[in-house]
């Protein structure tokens, strides 16, 4: 089952790679949430080396690069996303290492090598969390940190109306249609397809962090300020930032 979802995956992003291209990506960690510009999770990326899981169209590692980090690496699934980012790193002047392979198998990436490892909103779409963690612990030096976030499990717990797509909010309050304690795969309409991924509970987050041999330092799950003080939009998105969180982000550091 776990291939057929990774296969299904990558055929979306194959195909939807160019709708996809430069979103989600740092100083932005997630939806309506805090900023790199907030938590300075990478102020001493200069003269680093740098791997990204799940690089997408590359933005991130860009965004790096002009912060000074010395050597980069991306892994992603999706060839169509890394033609995207090798031109996008190539035309910044950088000279990229670019992996095409699933999170969860085994690549020619160095061991003990990287200061840091992380993933902007790509980690949660993993069908081994566990081994997932445990290859990024690898692949980092002792002492070297690994930065992710993703979408928080109480958002996909609220129900989405059938006609609209939006969450559904219903007199000021939420309306849940999903347990919080359910892990199983969800299936997620978007575009003309369905892309599908787990949704675990923080605690399967926080215990696989410590079984791959982490210490978390920061976890993160605030909705921004400013959309938080926001009193003229009134869509059901930034009502439900109102009172849940849409993302979350750790800082881990490997011992």
């Amino acid at each position: 089952m776990e291939e057929q979802i990774i296969e299904k995956n990558k055929k979306y992003w194959d195909d939807h790679a160019d709708l996809w291209f430069g979103t989600t990506a740092l100083p932005k960690y997630g939806v309506k949430f805090a900023t790199e510009d907030d938590l300075h999770f990478f102020s001493e990326v200069e003269g680093k080396k740098v791997l990204e899981i799940c690089c997408g169209s590359g933005h991130s590692l860009k965004y790096l690069a002009d912060k000074g980090a010395e050597e980069l690496w991306g892994l992603d699934l999706s060839q169509k996303q890394l033609d995207n980012a090798g031109e996008l790193l190539k035309e910044s002047g950088c000279n990229p290492k670019l992996i095409c392979a699933p999170m969860e198998a085994d690549s020619d990436i160095p061991q003990d090598y990287f200061d840091y490892v992380y993933s902007i909103y790509g980690i949660g779409w993993t069908t081994d969390l566990e081994g997932t963690f445990k290859k990024a612990a690898s692949y980092l030096k002792s002492g070297g940190y690994f930065i992710f976030s993703w979408g928080h499990p109480l958002h996909y717990c609220v129900a989405k109306s059938y006609e609209t797509g939006e969450d559904v909010v219903y007199n000021g309050a939420l309306v849940f249609s999903r347990s919080y304690f359910d892990e199983s795969y969800l299936k997620m309409p978007v575009h003309d397809t369905t892309v599908t991924f787990a949704n675990r509970k923080i605690s399967t987050f926080v215990n696989a962090l410590y079984d791959a041999g982490f210490i978390i330092e920061k976890m993160i799950e605030q909705t921004d300020e400013k959309s938080l003080a926001d009193t003229e939009d009134n869509s059901p998105k930034a009502q439900k930032a109102k009172m849940v969180p849409l993302s979350m982000c750790f800082k881990c550091r490997k011992l």
